[in-house]
């Protein structure tokens, strides 16, 4: 079957997060999405295993659903149009920060567990090196090649899948506290590396640069700290829903399991550019080095972002192909795209109005992004939002990269460009001084 699946989020334990990451608020916002399979987060936090203890119940091998009584409690606030199945799967991020060959490295990893069992051999495992209990990712002075052999030992079904590869501050290959390769990473243990996370700030094509990145999987998560962050990157799989069946398409890389990934656009995330954002100094990779990447306002060295990175650490040029490569499509979040439409913020009350409206008429957020055809969209909503939805479906955007941990902007539509598709009273065909009886509020 097919499934989409984002293996990479954070619970209300983990620190600057939301504390709505409940497993109720998770399953809601998995079902208002479309995503099937959400990673737990936090795997190795005591606390938050005791939540998965009690909230959840085994299902698919390896996999567990949240138990009917708290199902119950959330229901109501989920449009009926947004129907689907939600597994959780044990997984979540931990940081390594220690010292390897003369440097300082800051690398963030995932770690995954097929069960309670081996989640708690981990964490006992983990507590004998560093404080577990404060923060829900936390970070640990454990080289990350030794993180992998206790994973490795925990269980033979227990994985690794290094973070978000390109961030500058806390990544294998970033370039403040990385390193030039895989191998320098994990080093006799990089055998049982078989897949990557790309992170928000790059996506397939930039990967598909570096041959050294040939033999693994490249994924995409959402790394979500609030629920509603849910599946803003994830993946695609069609195989059967299991544990093993999703890990083992990952391994085998094999195209008619894997179906590939679903992206940001990768110029919207914090780290894409180089610059500065307290001195307003945002630069391409060329415009860097012009200034040997030294800032033009206060003399100190810009972070360098991930277009930079992957540009120094290229051996292909622009456009070549991975033997490995599998499809991907870039999408905006459709409260971003209602945000263009009114001109207000993405978390307005006229854009969460109508975002709720969509969602009631036509279903999930992933099904109108990417599959429900224009002419439905514009009968629930309006010409102006079908021409949206069309662009970023064919890549037509505006894009202003972000950088120094200042998000990108993408944009659909040019300065007054709206006007010539005319307005509506209501814009999606209703009066808004109506309450929308009969939708449900989320």
């Amino acid at each position: 079957m097919k499934f989409i699946a984002d293996l990479h989020i954070h619970s209300f334990y983990s620190r600057a997060t939301s504390k709505d990451l409940t497993f109720e608020h998770l399953y809601k916002w998995a079902r208002i999405k479309g995503v099937n399979v959400v990673a737990t987060g936090d795997v190795a936090h005591p606390g938050w295993l005791e939540e998965m203890k009690e909230k959840l119940e085994p299902a698919e091998e390896g996999l567990f659903k949240l138990k009917d009584e708290y199902v119950k409690k959330i229901n109501d606030e989920i449009p009926n149009a947004c129907d689907g199945i939600v597994r959780f799967l044990i997984g979540g991020e931990i940081s390594n920060i220690y010292k390897k060959y003369d440097k300082v490295r800051k690398v963030h990893n995932v770690v995954f567990t097929p069960s309670f069992e081996a989640t708690q051999k981990l964490q006992a495992r983990l507590e004998k090196i560093g404080n577990i209990r404060s923060d829900g990712r936390p970070i640990l002075g454990l080289d990350s090649r030794d993180l992998l052999e206790i994973v490795l030992d925990v269980d033979p079904h227990a994985y690794l899948i290094p973070a978000h590869i390109w961030t500058p501050w806390f990544s294998m290959l970033g370039s403040k506290s990385g390193f030039d390769s895989v191998e320098e990473c994990f080093g006799d243990l990089t055998e049982h590396i078989f897949a990557l996370e790309t992170g928000l700030s790059s996506d397939p094509p930039m990967n598909w640069r570096l041959s050294q990145l040939d033999k693994y999987t490249l994924v995409s998560n959402s790394d979500a700290h609030s629920p509603q962050k849910l599946a803003r990157e994830a993946n695609v799989f069609n195989t059967d829903l299991s544990y093993n069946s999703l890990f083992d398409a990952l391994k085998t890389s094999d195209p008619e399991k894997f179906w590939g990934t679903i992206e940001f656009f990768p110029e919207e995330g914090k780290y894409h550019y180089d610059g500065h954002r307290k001195c307003g100094i945002r630069w391409d990779p060329k415009t860097t080095l012009e200034h040997n990447c030294i800032c033009s306002v206060c003399g100190k060295p810009v972070t360098v972002g991930v277009s930079h990175r992957v540009e120094t650490l290229a051996d292909r040029e622009e456009g070549e192909k991975s033997v490995r490569a599998h499809p991907f499509k870039s999408l905006i979040p459709l409260t971003e795209i209602l945000g263009e439409i009114y001109q207000v913020g993405a978390g307005s009350k006229k854009v969460i109005e109508n975002y709720e409206l969509l969602l009631n008429k036509l279903g999930p957020e992933l099904s109108i992004l990417q599959d429900i055809p224009l002419e439905e969209i514009k009968q629930a909503g309006n010409v102006l939002l079908e021409e949206g939805i069309k662009r970023m479906r064919n890549g037509d955007v505006t894009l202003d990269g972000g950088y120094d941990g200042e998000y990108g902007v993408i944009k659909l539509f040019e300065e007054g460009e709206r006007e010539k598709f005319g307005t509506q009273i209501g814009f999606f065909g209703i009066d808004e001084r109506t309450n929308n009886k009969g939708n449900k509020r989320i």
